[in-house]
This record gives C-alpha cells, sequence and structure tokens, in this order.
C-alpha cells in the first residue's frame, strides 16, 4: 500500500490519478496528524511526505518530525520525501535520518514511478533478510537431509516414506502420530524438503515447552511496549516462516483458549502482533505432530474437533522403535559413525553381543533413546569394540515386547528419578527427553 501525504489536495489528486496506473492500492491524507492511526491499522509500503504543512513554513522541520514517527511506528516502512527546489539540502538531511529518497514538486511521472518501483524492491529485499536474520538467531539451522537418514528395512517405515513423498508436493496441511522420539520432527523437515516451499524457511516450535503466557508472543509477534520486557518489534513465527513451512511440535499440549486462538490464525492466514491492532497476511504451510490420543481428547472436549480438521487433512503415524526393529542395526551403525567422529574414536565397531543386546531392549525412548545410548558406549569404551556392557542396559529394563507399555514408561522414569535423586534436569537428560516433558509423565504417572 503506498500512502500519500500533502496539504496540496491538488498534489494529492495528480499523485492517486498516477499511481493508481501502477499500484494496486494507493491512499491520501491531508494531514500527518491520522498518521498514527492509519499506520497502526494497515501494512503502509511506501509513504510519500510532503516536507512542510503549516502556510508559511518552510523550514522542513514538520516533515522530519513526522519522518522520525512513521520509522518510530512501522521501521519498515519506506520513506518518499516530496519537496521544493530549494529545499533540496533539508531533504538530504531526511534521507541522512532514514528517508529512501525525495522527489522534487512538480514531479515527472516517469521519475516518480522509478522511484516507487525501487523502494518497494528496497524494502522487499530488506524483509527477506530479516526473515533469514530472524530464522538463524532464534530457530536451529535448517541442515540438509540425505537419502541414508531414511534408510529403512522395515515395511512399516517404507509406507511412512511412501505417503511423504506423496504429501510433500501438495499444500496440505499434515499431521504427525507417534511416540516421543520416533522422529517426527525429522519427518517433519523431510516433508519441507521434499516440498516446493524447500527454499523457504523451515520453522520449528514446541509447543510443549513454550510457556503459555508467551504464546501470542512467540506465535504472532509483539509491538514494542506491548509487555514489560518488550523492548523492541518482534515478528512471531508465523511472521518468519511466511511462504515456508511452519511445525508445531507436541501441539496436544495447548490449552483450549490457545487451541481457538490458533485455529483463528490457520483459519483466517492473518495474525496481528500482540499490542497492534492491523492485521498482517501470512503464507505458511502447517505441520503439527503429537503423542497425545487427540481423538480420545476431542471426546473428552479436551481437543477442539474443528482444529483437529484444520491440522489433519494428511495424517502419518510414526512407528515405534519396537515396532521397526530390523531397523535397529542399521540406525545404531549410523549413530556410532556419527559420535566415533564427534569423539574421535574413528576405528570403533559393535560387537555381535552389542547388537544382540540392543535388538532385546524394548525403547520406550525410540530412536532418541538409541541415540543416546550409542552415544554414552562411544565415550565409555576403552577398546575398538563396543561390547554389550557398554550398553549400560539394566537386565530388568530388557524386557518382552509384550509388557505393558505405560507401566514401562513409568518403571524407568522412576528409576532415573531415584538414581539422580530427584534431579529433574540429568534425569530427563538420562531418559531422553525435555524438562517439560519429563514434568507431564510424572504428573501423569502420580510420581
Amino acid at each position: 500500500m503506498i500512502l500519500v501525504i500533502d496539504d496540496d489536495r491538488d498534489i494529492l489528486t495528480s499523485a492517486r490519478l498516477l499511481l493508481k496506473q501502477h499500484f494496486s492500492r494507493v491512499e491520501t491524507l491531508s494531514s500527518p496528524a491520522e498518521l498514527n492511526r492509519v499506520l497502526s491499522k494497515n501494512a503502509i509500503d511506501i509513504v510519500l511526505l510532503d516536507m512542510n504543512f503549516s502556510r508559511g513554513r518552510n523550514d522542513g522541520k514538520e516533515g522530519l518530525y513526522w519522518l522520525d514517527r512513521i520509522k518510530e511506528i512501522s521501521a519498515d516502512t519506506q520513506v518518499i520525501m516530496m519537496t521544493a527546489y530549494g529545499e533540496i539540502e533539508l531533504a538530504v538531511k531526511a534521507i541522512k535520518k532514514g528517508a529512501f529518497d525525495f522527489v522534487l514538486k512538480p514531479w515527472t511521472n516517469e521519475a516518480l514511478v522509478s522511484t516507487i518501483g525501487n523502494a518497494i524492491k528496497l524494502g522487499s529485499e530488506k524483509k527477506k533478510v530479516k526473515q533469514l536474520e530472524e530464522t538463524k538467531a532464534s530457530l536451529e539451522s535448517n541442515l540438509a537431509l540425505s537419502e541414508k537418514d531414511f534408510l529403512s528395512r522395515s515395511s512399516a517405515m517404507k509406507e511412512v516414506m511412501k505417503t511423504i513423498n506423496k504429501v510433500a508436493a501438495t499444500e496440505a496441511n499434515v499431521l504427525l502420530l507417534g511416540e516421543n522420539g520416533t522422529g517426527k520432527s525429522v519427518l517433519a523437515l523431510a516433508l519441507h524438503q521434499l516440498s516446493s516451499r524447500r527454499d523457504q524457511p523451515f520453522i520449528s516450535v514446541d509447543l510443549g515447552a513454550l510457556n503459555e503466557n508467551l504464546f501470542e508472543s512467540e506465535l504472532f509477534g509483539h509491538k514494542k511496549g506491548a509487555f514489560t520486557d518488550a523492548h523492541q518489534d518482534k515478528p512471531g513465527r508465523f511472521e518468519v516462516a511466511d511462504k515456508g513451512t511452519l511445525f508445531l511440535d507436541e501441539i496436544g499440549n495447548l490449552s483450549l483458549p490457545l487451541q481457538a486462538k490458533l485455529l483463528s490464525a490457520i483459519q483466517s492466514r492473518k495474525i496481528s502482533r500482540l499490542g497492534e491492532h492491523k492485521e498482517r497476511n501470512v503464507d505458511v504451510r502447517m505441520i503439527c505432530a503429537t503423542n497425545m490420543p487427540l481423538y480420545e481428547m476431542v471426546n473428552q472436549e479436551k481437543f477442539r474437533q474443528d482444529l483437529l480438521y484444520r491440522i489433519n487433512t494428511v495424517e502419518i503415524n510414526i512407528p515405534a522403535l519396537r515396532e521397526r526393529k530390523e531397523d535397529i542395526p542399521i540406525l545404531s551403525q549410523r549413530f556410532l559413525q556419527k559420535f566415533a567422529r564427534k569423539y574421535h574414536k574413528n576405528t570403533l565397531k559393535l560387537s555381535p553381543q552389542a547388537f544382540d543386546r540392543l535388538a532385546e531392549y524394548h525403547w520406550p525412548g525410540n530412536i532418541r533413546e538409541l541415540e543416546h545410548t550409542i552415544e554414552r558406549a562411544v565415550i565409555l569404551s576403552e577398546n575398538t569394540l563396543i561390547d554389550s556392557f557398554n550398553m549400560q542396559l539394566n537386565p530388568e529394563e530388557v524386557k518382552p515386547d509384550g509388557l505393558n507399555l505405560v507401566q514401562m514408561e513409568k518403571h524407568l522414569i522412576q528409576k532415573a528419578m531415584d538414581k539422580y535423586k530427584g534431579n529433574i534436569s540429568r534425569a530427563a537428560r538420562e531418559l531422553g527427553i525435555t524438562r517439560a516433558a519429563l514434568y507431564r509423565r510424572l504428573e501423569k504417572h502420580g510420581l
């Protein structure tokens, strides 16, 4: 949107007639007094601003004052000053204060259209750079996945990958279901990298670890001064993910009020930063994941049915590691190579007894637990061969597949808490889960 501000109505009429031929939306104001209201409710790309508004004034101070206000309210808006020939020195001063350029009145049509076009192009480039900086600064790096990350002997996992390849090329929202540690975040990244959005941001949000009070700020962003610690404007994850993919992990942990806010953003494809009234359009592909029984939660009125229908256009169930044990040797070897390089033990190998031990274990923590087990074995190994002893899997923890999983989970959590004398951080690290996830399980099992 282009906004022209001048107290001369003939100038406003001429500008509107010209610019409407080249740009989709042009608005005019005869006084800058309305600037605060207009900027707070609309996304303004360009402001054409006169240098003087009061009769008899030609010192340009009014223009410089309103330039500062525009940049304070909307730093991304490009400002072009309109000035008479004798005010060029003032226009140069305005550029030093943040204006994009200036045009002389009366202008030539070609020069004005060209200047505005250049300003729009610069604004677009700045937004792209800012988006990339936000992505790098606040989120994990989006490292490329290779084919070896999906090698599998399991028929169940091969079916999952077949579905991933079919769905990735579409714009469908995807819901990944599976236990913790089954690789849902890796598969979400695979969906993104196989899609047409692969060159755009992939933004991951762990909703299970997100403070409820900061939900709106993190997802929708905030305006400077919106709350005590809001020292500057900040875009939310939806904005940073614009044109790319937004991955919401552990979506089953959202409270009903937050589910309603998320649903509204998904339906309208618009968000408003906390402390702002203007809406911003966002174009994101949604991928969600959870280990919780969403359909049961819908029946219990703990999860919104309309939100479930929005996020599960395609639903993919990820098998637990105990259901794909034929993949344990492949995964173990991959993790061994990874950690052998990390700890400079490149000659390490797994013994046949170690592979047997890994195959017998129930793996309640799934792939994540296997990865931590291999890393620990590499660290503790003193020879070139890792045997079953290095696995440090307690015999009583090597359970038959028929054991109730809930009992197994409670048993392991209790052992970890006992081992570390109630230290949540160390127990969570041992179990291969986050502190937030451990707190939820302690409450779930009444521990």
